[in-house]
């Protein structure tokens, strides 16, 4: 009624949509649950680097043109695309219709939010003029090279043609708008640091949230607290988080700047921010 759909041509839909156990099971024992050292070594691959690399040289007048107009460095860019598909080398092979169904009326903890993403999923479709069965996509139902949900699909993407439906699948100029695009939204600072190595003395840091969504704290707070950078700040901005990542040896701290939580606006995970950084600094220096 809302959307003014056709309650048969819904029916139809539904009718033949599957619903996928195994989407549950993935969505209980995701990637980022791993430890730090399994979750790095899953991404931090000569591969992926190399296939960056080839990328970014194929693409790097459409990046160049990403970082002037929405001011996201393309080493971010590439490293996003990297992390997401492989460079659209694993954009998923469920059925969009079927993910989405399975976890709006099957995962009753995040039933609200994928019976939204279903709504906008329907959207897409009418306004691409597809068949809601013909998209395929990750077990969440995210799609394309950049793995956009959706929602964001429908608001974030872009390009450079001014084309109204957007091909986040094979266009790779659009891909790399959408993903600048998204990120200029949620507040990238062009020339602001992301994150870095942290020291900890003593037992301050147990009076320091480090699963807060943002940065919190002043970096002289953080230093009375004994938790510094392990090499000097630069760019450093006005407030600071701190993660705490565990590992082999022990636990890890990293000083998280701004922007770091602009990459957690993608996916909420801190190891998958990180891993982003990470790449994305791999590359850089590469190139």
């Amino acid at each position: 009624d809302k959307h003014g759909f056709n309650k048969q041509e819904l029916i139809a839909v539904f009718n033949d949509a599957k619903i996928q156990p195994q989407i549950i099971a993935s969505m209980d024992m995701p990637y980022e649950k791993k430890d730090w050292d399994t979750y790095r070594e899953l991404f931090l691959t000569p591969e992926r680097l190399q296939a960056g690399l080839d990328f970014w040289q194929a693409n790097k007048k459409t990046l160049n043109e990403a970082e002037k107009r929405y001011h996201v460095p393309a080493n971010i860019i590439v490293a996003i695309l990297g992390v997401e598909t492989l460079y659209g080398k694993h954009q998923g092979n469920y059925r969009v219709i079927d993910a989405l169904s399975t976890l709006a009326f099957n995962y009753p903890k995040r039933s609200p939010y994928f019976t939204k993403e279903l709504t906008e999923y329907l959207l897409l479709c009418r306004e691409h003029s597809i068949n809601p069965n013909q998209y395929s996509g990750s077990y969440a139902g995210a799609i394309g090279k950049p793995q956009f949900m959706p929602s964001s699909y429908r608001y974030y993407a872009a390009d450079f043609k001014n084309n109204p439906k957007k091909d986040l699948i094979n266009d790779d100029q659009a891909v790399i708008a959408s993903v600048a695009n998204y990120f200029h939204k949620h507040g990238w600072q062009m020339n602001q640091g992301v994150a870095q190595p942290a020291k900890v003395a003593g037992r301050g840091i147990q009076h320091i949230n480090t699963q807060s969504k943002q940065a919190l704290y002043d970096p002289s707070q953080l230093a009375r607290s004994g938790v510094q950078p392990l090499t000097a700040a630069a760019n450093q901005p006005k407030k600071v988080g701190v993660i705490e990542l565990t590992t082999l040896k022990g636990q890890e701290y990293w000083l998280a700047y701004p922007n770091f939580y602009v990459i957690t606006r993608y996916n909420s995970s801190p190891q998958y921010a990180l891993v982003v950084y990470l790449l994305a600094q791999h590359l850089q220096r590469q190139w």
